[in-house]
């Protein structure tokens, strides 16, 4: 696929829910220059990654709804005109679900079948890319990790996001809606929630690094993930939004090697110029539902589409690491 998929967005009208999130935010930001027709969904729930700060300078580029994926009513609505919907609204915390998994039901499996009722009473022709996650593996049998590999989740994130991706791909392929799953690994990056370490390490480590502080890796730091810039997986997104070939399909989007939690905070430390790292025992509660060494293969989505991660840990780490030195204050539990 060569760059005409980007061309293809101009003008077309998109949904992006959790769009003032993380991936959300980078991803309406890229739409807007593209001169694309965004209409932003968030429900700016507390300590989930929905911050206004995230579009900040394109608010006149863009229309913003504060809206809730379990609101029936509200989606009926909001999908009606669309032509593509990136559904990457979600509760992503593994450790938030199991002190609290009904929410996590409540918003990964009733949360996606409310959109997914929206659109096959109200709008079946448009294109839903949903944000999966590698999660839905659980602990590798074998590495790298492809898409024939079991899904047998370790926890209720995962299981509840395993329902939600088979609820998109049961649309797709019953009611004739056009749907796919990106099972995204480890993303990082500008805009990503840093005020608490309940969604992910690696922005919790960087936010370390920038403050100066002491970055604690559980074990001896051996275990190999794969990483995946923002920017590579708001490219994976426009792609797979902008054909039909990847319909129907669960899909992995990940990142290019491996590396190690130990090999990543030194590169970290190097980037940042800043901070120092301490290796501790696993706290029981984490150490229960780890899932050890992980990595994905992404060959299936990279031959589909065209896609293939372009930005090195190194770049990836610089960017994130001079992003939060300059806008600090915003992504703060309590901003000055």
């Amino acid at each position: 696929m060569t760059d005409a998929y980007r061309e293809w967005y101009r003008g077309r009208r998109v949904m992006i829910t959790g769009g003032l999130g993380f991936i959300g935010s980078n991803l309406a930001r890229e739409l807007a220059d593209l001169d694309a027709d965004v209409l932003v969904v968030d429900s700016l729930v507390p300590d989930y990654g929905g911050n206004l700060f995230n579009i900040a300078g394109y608010e006149s580029r863009l229309r913003v709804n504060v809206g809730d994926v379990r609101q029936q009513t509200a989606m009926d609505v909001l999908v009606r005109d669309r032509e593509v919907i990136f559904n990457l609204a979600g509760q992503v915390s593994h450790i938030d679900s199991m002190t609290d998994p009904l929410t996590d039901l409540e918003i990964n499996c009733r949360g996606q079948l409310t959109l997914l009722e929206a659109c096959r009473h109200h709008n079946r022709d448009a294109k839903i890319v949903y944000a999966g996650t590698r999660q839905v593996y659980g602990k590798p049998a074998r590495l790298p990790v492809d898409e024939r590999h079991l899904v047998r989740p370790t926890d209720i994130n995962g299981v509840n996001k395993a329902a939600a991706e088979s609820y998109h791909l049961v649309y797709d392929q019953v009611f004739g809606m056009r749907a796919c799953s990106l099972r995204l690994t480890n993303v990082y990056g500008p805009r990503q929630l840093i005020k608490h370490n309940r969604q992910g390490f690696i922005g919790w480590f960087i936010r370390l690094a920038v403050e100066g502080g002491e970055i604690q890796v559980y074990g001896d730091g051996s275990q190999l993930r794969d990483f995946v810039f923002v920017d590579d997986v708001v490219d994976a997104c426009l792609r797979a939004g902008a054909t039909d070939v990847v319909n129907g399909e669960a899909l992995n989007v990940g990142g290019a090697q491996p590396i190690s939690h130990r090999d990543l905070v030194q590169l970290l430390i190097k980037v940042a110029g800043g901070g120092s790292v301490r290796y501790v025992d696993w706290p029981q509660e984490k150490k229960a539902i780890d899932i050890g060494s992980f990595y994905s293969d992404s060959t299936r989505f990279s031959r589909a589409v065209g896609w293939s991660p372009r930005v090195s840990h190194e770049d990836g780490l610089r960017r994130s690491v001079d992003y939060y030195r300059a806008h600090l204050p915003h992504y703060l539990e309590n901003p000055a």
